[in-house]
């Protein structure tokens, strides 16, 4: 556990240092979102931090190869270089994209590039930890792993839209996934704890942190695409692993229901982006506009819309992830009527603070919005 800690307080430091860095070449190249209609910003703000955490993740992955407790995790060096090349791929996409705003047919194609280069590498989602085989062929597991790193990227996108919103979302539900990988590794192998899947969500967790004192509400600088897709496709990658690195004949009975975790987790720690992605297509669709379309009705537009402060929306939006992301990472040590009960108190909390008497006065619409 100190060792991936280590490098997750790597990742950190490293993230928050260079992410000055990572301003001075947004102002200097012009990547900067001015305020528009859709926009709660009220300044025009430089992005490009996805920079800064793409060199946390790099440095902590490059200091953790040395490291002989994780010697067996670079043993193998196919997986990591799918991530950290995909990872790579995916900023570079986003930083040309927060520079020259690129269409968004430009933007799925390199996200399919970034998704089957990870795929090339041996990073497939084609079975379950409990040996259930997801997918027939070859070509069925490629296909499945880029539709889901695609999704999981364009859902983060769609969630940042607050100061702090992705990068705290990310880095409370990464630590829940952290959690239970390594608690599930501890689980199923007695000589060896070494877990990618829990290096590269830890390092995913310490890249958030540090970034995030440099994003909170007023934000000095935003993550723009070239973080919002970072972070989609690390989680993403780190999920897909979890799947393919559990011996299924290795999980022992009492963790037999967690087993599912690695796929519901993910998901858990996604949902509001998820959620928010999905309610958008289909308002938009209904609409006859185009699913790519910006509005003004996304959750966090409609969290202030009830009245709440820009802080206040973000609290409530990492209440809602804490409480689903360690209610399905406890099952790998709680029986599951502790986890549906303690679940059940935080959703009735989080429903309380999202609707309760902690609201401002509500404006008439989301359009009303400042």
């Amino acid at each position: 556990m100190r060792t991936y800690l280590l490098v997750s307080i790597i990742a950190a430091v490293v993230s928050y240092l260079t992410t000055p860095l990572a301003r001075w070449c947004a102002l200097r190249w012009g990547a900067i979102t001015a305020v528009r209609d859709r926009d709660v910003h009220a300044v025009p703000t430089p992005r490009l931090g996805g920079m800064a955490m793409f060199a946390g993740l790099l440095v902590a992955l490059l200091i953790g190869s040395q490291m002989p407790f994780l010697e067996p995790v670079y043993a193998n060096p196919r997986p990591i270089f799918g991530i950290v090349g995909g990872a790579a791929l995916v900023c570079a996409l986003g930083v040309a994209d927060d520079i020259y705003d690129l269409d968004w047919l430009t933007k799925l194609m390199g996200q399919v590039l970034a998704a089957g280069f990870l795929a090339w590498q041996g990073v497939l989602l084609y079975q379950l930890p409990i040996g259930a085989v997801l997918s027939g062929s070859s070509r069925t597991a490629v296909f499945v792993t880029v539709v889901s790193v695609v999704v999981a990227m364009n859902a983060v996108n769609f969630v940042d839209g607050l100061d702090g919103l992705a990068a705290g979302v990310l880095a409370i539900g990464g630590a829940a996934f952290f959690v239970y990988a390594y608690l599930l590794t501890t689980d199923t192998s007695r000589d060896d704890f070494s877990s990618l899947a829990t290096l590269v969500v830890g390092v995913l967790v310490g890249a958030c942190v540090g970034f995030l004192p440099h994003n909170l509400y007023p934000a000095r600088i935003f993550m723009g695409d070239s973080g919002s897709m970072l972070l989609g496709f690390v989680m993403a990658s780190a999920a897909i692993v979890v799947t393919g690195q559990i011996d299924p004949a290795a999980v022992v009975d009492r963790v037999q229901f967690p087993a599912y975790v690695p796929i519901l987790l993910p998901v858990a720690v996604l949902v509001l982006p998820l959620l928010d992605m999905g309610l958008a297509i289909v308002r938009r669709l209904l609409k006859g506009k185009s699913p790519f379309h910006p509005d003004r009705l996304h959750l966090h537009h409609r969290l202030l819309a009830l009245g709440h402060s820009h802080r206040r929306a973000v609290l409530i939006m990492y209440v809602w992830t804490a409480v689903l992301a360690f209610g399905v990472a406890a099952l790998a040590v709680l029986s599951t009527t502790t986890v549906l009960v303690a679940t059940g108190v935080g959703v009735l909390v989080a429903t309380a603070l999202t609707l309760g008497p902690l609201r401002g006065r509500t404006p008439t619409s989301v359009e009303a919005l400042p």
